[in-house]
This record gives C-alpha cells, structure tokens and sequence, in this order.
C-alpha cells in the first residue's frame, strides 16, 4: 500500500467509526422521546431523508441528476433493507430494553458473513466462524432465559430482523462498492415514512418532542448513514462491518449513564458472552491485516 493508500484507509476507519457513535445515540433519543413509535419513524424518516438527499446534493452537485437516473436494482435492495433494519431497529429498542437489542445487533457481522457467502460466495474465515458460533451462544441465552421478565419477546425478535437486514444491507453494499448508495440511504427512510404516515399521531407530539426528532433524524441518523457510506468506500468491508459493531457497548453505556436504564442480568450475561466474541475478532483481525512498514528504497 502507498501512503495515499493508508491515508485513505485511515479516514475511512475513522469515518466508520464515528458513524457508529453517533447511531449510538439511538437509545439516548428513543427514551427521551415521549410520542408514540409510530410516529417517531414516521417524523425522523422525513427529516433524515432530506437531510441525506442534501448531503448527497452537496456531494455529486452537477451530477446528482445523472446519478438518480440511473438508480437500478441494488439501490433499491439497499434501500428496502435500510428502511427495515430502521424500522425494526427502534421498534426493538421500544420493546425491549437498549441492552437486549443492541448485543442481538452486535451478531450482525457474523449474520453478514453467513449470508455474503450464500449469495455472493464469499467465505469467510475459521475465526469468524468460530466468533459467530460463540456470539450466536451468547444471544440464544439472553433471548430465551426469563423471556417474560426483561423485554418483550417481539422486541427481541425485531432486534434479530434487524440484525438480519443490517447483514443484507452490508452483503448489498459490498458486491455493488462502486454505486453511489446515498440514495438508498434517504429511500430507506423515505420507506420508513411511507410505511408508518397510516398511524401517526402528531397530537402526542409536544414542542420537546419534535425539536428532538429532529436532531434525531439529523445528527443520529443522517449524519451517521453519510458517514457510514463514504467511509465504507475506503475500508474493506469486513472492517466497516465489525467496526459499527462499536455502537453495541455505547448505545446501553449512555442509556444506564444518562438515563438509568439498568441491564437485566441475563443481557448481562448473554452480551459479555457476544462481546468476547465480538472483539476478540477484531483483534485477530487487526493483527492478522495490519499494514507493512513501509522502507526506503
């Protein structure tokens, strides 16, 4: 690698990383906002996919035009799966506590792994198989032990559609790294609008409310997707994959700082077991990829 390379390489882990704490104030967002979910999706779909449709003008400007035109089918693939994984992804939070849903999302790169191999035959290595079988060890128990005492078990499961959809949506962008996906971005939460306008209740939306719903679709969600796919395009995928994986430990670390949300000492548990196995291969990872020293010649 040059050193242009590795500067590149640099930044786009640090974009990645970055997108992944700011989509760990999820939680922070989704207890401090009162109206009802429905419309939450609804309002933060409308002001993230503007948001991302402006940031996508500012990017492409001339060729923005050129660029919706000839949207194909990845991009809608991208976009349904990133509507459904954000959908489903704050219906788990609802419905179960931060915790549970964050460490079943934290099996997503594994899920990733299993699913580019299906359907673009990319294998992947004995450590992230060995990672995944752990990691999936870890979600069974916190899912089936004391079902009926933390959260619900729609909220567990919609957290496991949602780590699905997270693992298309990576599959997608992987096999098509070259096609522009900031439209995809803004369509998933335009899908997410689309699909939620039918129960939305904006007299249960208060002045607080709104403003934070903004900042919300904004900060949270617009910023963090740009972020995500310019990022992407630098780093391998298999890297940006496992590092928004970062979200897991942050997004119940602010809810218990900030909000006194307290895990369940099964999500305790079953989320130690998942993050062994979750940073234990980022760390095989990086020793195994870590760059040369580069020498005079």
């Amino acid at each position: 690698m040059t050193l242009e390379d590795h500067k590149q390489h640099r930044m786009g882990l640090a974009y990645v990383a970055l997108s992944a704490l700011l989509w760990s104030l999820s939680g922070l967002f989704m207890l401090a906002i009162k109206a009802d979910l429905m419309t939450i999706l609804c309002l933060r779909g409308l002001v993230s996919g503007v948001s991302v449709m402006l940031i996508f003008v500012a990017v492409e400007k001339r060729r923005s035009l050129r660029v919706l035109m000839a949207i194909r089918g990845p991009t809608l693939a991208a976009a349904a799966l990133a509507g459904a994984s954000m959908i489903c992804g704050l219906g788990a939070i609802r419905y179960a506590s931060v915790a549970e849903a964050m460490v079943i999302y934290a099996t997503a790169p594994f899920m990733t792994a299993g699913i580019a191999y299906l359907f673009i035959r990319e294998r992947a290595s004995r450590t992230t198989l060995l990672a995944s079988f752990i990691a999936c060890c870890g979600v069974l128990y916190m899912v089936t032990d004391n079902v009926g005492s933390g959260g619900s078990l729609l909220g567990k499961c919609l957290a496991v559609i949602m780590a699905l959809t997270v693992a298309g949506l990576a599959t997608v962008m992987r096999h098509y790294r070259n096609v522009q996906m900031l439209p995809a971005m803004a369509g998933g939460s335009f899908l997410c609008s689309l699909v939620t306008i039918w129960f939305v209740q904006l007299q249960s939306v208060t002045a607080a409310d709104f403003g934070l719903i903004v900042l919300f679709g904004v900060i949270q969600n617009a910023c963090g997707l740009a972020l995500y796919v310019v990022g992407a395009r630098r780093i391998s995928a298999t890297s940006a994959s496992l590092l928004t994986a970062l979200e897991v430990p942050f997004t119940p670390l602010w809810t218990w700082i900030f909000m006194n949300d307290v895990p369940s000492q099964a999500t305790l548990i079953g989320g130690a077991i998942v993050l062994v196995a979750l940073f234990g291969h980022i760390l095989v990872e990086i020793r195994g990829t870590r760059a040369p020293v580069l020498t005079a010649v």
